[in-house]
């Protein structure tokens, strides 16, 4: 992180501006005021969800590049529950617009699964292209059989009080999907580590012949880590769409079950980790745009940091590597 940080500060000094400034800009942006920390944790929300989602999925080697498209999945169902809903109590309301938005991320998901334990099929390949198909045809949606009656624009009909989900600091956007992200680091956390299900995950991440060896239906673990990672991203989609939108829209996401691919890999795969990774991100995504009014430098600065972030953990290994060498040759 400090290499990255350093990089982007030489980035910021060859644009002619001052790299300690932007830096100033982009920390007061993320967290200088009470609406900056709540701005950073409402974009942590669908970050945390849908990458402990990869996360699980990870754990099981299985890679799962769809949660954008499960997350679009999972606010459309929620959306759609909430209108037909909307006149009874939240507590109906909002738990049966949870369950809908999990089981379509699920059921998005678990189609790469099938293809991958029944074909073989790759579910890299298959989950990238699945989000294509999940986003125009929802687009197709949203500006046809969804589309509210009363706006020219690709969205659905806003939500009841009731399919709301409530903000809890006055004054800001900050809501109560706070605390459904924190649930499921927790919750995931002991699954995978509490749990024999977790085990089997781990297991067959580490070596799948060791564990079919070891009378593990590794198919069952492949495709039961991919639908709950695609839960996940669905439940992200909830969480945007009634804590954030109010109803359906088709850009939905800014690319939230990208960059939780890219927190997943931060988090070390570890839930806890995901959630302090996530944060960390959407710090560095609020406080761009303060950096950019501030002080002129682009927004993309924070985004190139973010992925040198990345790739200098990827290449960690590359260190230990250089003083070896370095060790035997002395």
């Amino acid at each position: 992180m400090v290499i990255a940080l350093l990089i982007g500060a030489l980035l910021i000094q060859l644009l002619g501006k001052d790299a300690l400034a932007a830096y100033r800009a982009l920390l007061e942006g993320a967290a200088g005021n009470l609406n900056s920390l709540a701005e950073t944790f409402l974009k942590a929300i669908p970050l945390t969800l849908a990458g402990v989602g990869v996360t699980i999925a990870f754990r099981a080697s299985v890679f799962n590049v769809g949660a954008e498209g499960q997350l679009f999945w999972g606010g459309l169902l929620a959306g759609w529950v909430g209108l037909l809903l909307g006149d009874q109590p939240w507590y109906i309301v909002l738990p049966a617009m949870m369950i809908a938005s999990m089981l379509a991320g699920a059921a998005w998901a678990g189609i790469a699964g099938v293809l991958k334990t029944a074909l073989g099929a790759s579910e890299l390949i298959n989950t990238i292209m699945l989000n294509y198909i999940a986003i125009f045809f929802i687009g197709y949606l949203l500006h046809g059989p969804l589309q509210d009656p009363n706006s020219p624009l690709g969205q659905t009909a806003r939500l009841a009080e009731a399919a709301r989900l409530p903000r809890i600091l006055e004054g800001t956007r900050l809501h109560a999907g706070v605390f459904i992200a924190l649930a499921v680091v927790v919750i995931a956390s002991l699954l995978l580590w509490r749990t024999v299900w977790g085990f089997q995950i781990r297991a067959a991440g580490h070596n799948a012949e060791a564990a079919r060896a070891a009378g593990i239906n590794t198919s069952w673990v492949i495709l039961s880590s991919l639908m709950l990672s695609g839960a996940l991203a669905g439940l992200a989609g909830f969480a945007e769409v009634a804590g954030v939108q109010r109803r359906m829209i088709e850009n939905l996401s800014p690319g939230y079950g990208y960059t939780a691919i890219v927190v997943a890999l931060l988090g070390r795969t570890n839930p806890f980790a995901v959630l302090i990774a996530a944060i960390l991100f959407a710090g560095l995504q609020v406080g761009a745009s303060t950096m950019e009014s501030a002080v002129g430098v682009p927004s993309s600065i924070a985004t190139i940091i973010q992925y040198l972030i990345v790739l200098l953990l990827m290449g960690r290994g590359t260190f230990s590597f250089l003083q070896r060498r370095l060790s035997a040759k002395g």
